[in-house]
């Protein structure tokens, strides 16, 4: 297994070239606006729909990016990585694009739509107790015996670089922006957003947004080192981590203005905004952004804001019981 710590931190120049591994193979994804958005915001809103990205998320981006690295050692070997869902897929798709084996460890009870696209994609499902198991130290355990090379969710600084062309796809279209919010689990997308908006847009604020139950990088920002807790028990499943990366905290501090939170009651409101208004399905995860522009949790009256929607991967059955 490579060990990750040789890796350099991820720059802006990453980013760029993570754009050009990737042209060709992700989308190039919408940026929509909603007058009925920016009425309630106050603002004018520009909504980066990473839920029209292949396999319904941003995550495609940085695991084709950091496979898009692999020697010829490295992909005989095959690729192996731990996930609740979105880079789970992303992975499974992205090895099948390389023509090579992966192997994801997933939580039992992750949603079961997330579940079966992985194991369509030919990814070979191992499921564990998240509340119980320690997924990082069974990845580690598994890579090893197998000789695979892990590819974390959000830490690591390909997955960030190419998690962060979100981003600059998002300011070519739009040109500078006041604010951008983005969604914070583990901390890839706002790492990668965040060192794209300090390049191409430096007076631009950098918001990070988190479940109400899990906001572990807003404690981490304020404590000034990263802090760990529990599995937190949130719809937004994609952000149920349990602590920032390595990579993504020290940028976090350098260019991230704020984290703020918001509750669980606010993301289904925000998937039926979505749903009503602009004919989307986005997943609960993906909601965070947009539910803090929309609740004013931060005031942006008469500010151009870029909001990351990050990915519309959600059980329809599920979907339905929430926006119904």
């Amino acid at each position: 297994m490579s060990p990750m710590p040789t890796l350099a931190a991820p720059t802006y120049a990453d980013v760029a070239d993570a754009a050009q591994r990737i042209a060709g193979a992700a989308h190039r994804t919408p940026v929509m606006t909603s007058r009925t958005a920016d009425e309630r915001a106050g603002a004018t809103l520009f909504f980066k729909c990473e839920n029209f990205q292949r396999m319904g998320a941003f995550k495609f981006r940085g695991a084709y990016n950091a496979i898009s690295h692999f020697d010829e050692r490295q992909r005989a070997a095959g690729v192996l990585t731990y996930s609740s869902g979105n880079h789970a897929q992303a992975i499974a798709l992205s090895a099948k694009i390389a023509g090579i084996r992966a192997t994801i460890v997933m939580p039992e009870d992750a949603p079961a739509a997330k579940i079966a696209a992985t194991r369509g994609y030919g990814g070979e499902v191992i499921t564990y107790d998240r509340y119980t198991q320690n997924r990082e130290e069974l990845g580690r355990k598994l890579a090893e015996e197998r000789g695979m090379t892990l590819i974390p969710p959000y830490d690591h600084p390909h997955v960030i670089a190419g998690q962060g062309t979100s981003a600059k796809e998002l300011f070519g279209e739009t040109g500078p922006l006041d604010y951008l919010f983005v969604c914070l689990g583990g901390g890839g997308l706002i790492g990668g957003c965040a060192l794209a908006a300090a390049a191409l847009s430096p007076s631009c604020k950098v918001i990070g947004v988190e479940p109400e139950a899990g906001n572990d990088a807003q404690q981490s920002l304020a404590r000034g080192e990263i802090v760990h807790i529990e599995v937190p028990r949130t719809i937004a499943d994609g952000a149920a981590s349990t602590h920032v990366g390595e990579y993504n905290f020290p940028i976090i501090q350098r260019h991230v203005e704020q984290i703020v939170t918001v509750s669980d009651a606010q993301l289904i409101d925000t998937m039926r905004f979505f749903a009503e208004r602009m004919k989307m399905v986005v997943e609960p995860t993906g909601c965070l952004a947009a539910a803090a522009v929309l609740n004013k949790v931060v005031p942006v009256e008469g500010k151009r804001v870029g909001v990351i929607v990050s990915g519309g991967n959600v059980d329809m059955a599920r979907f339905a019981q929430f926006v119904s």
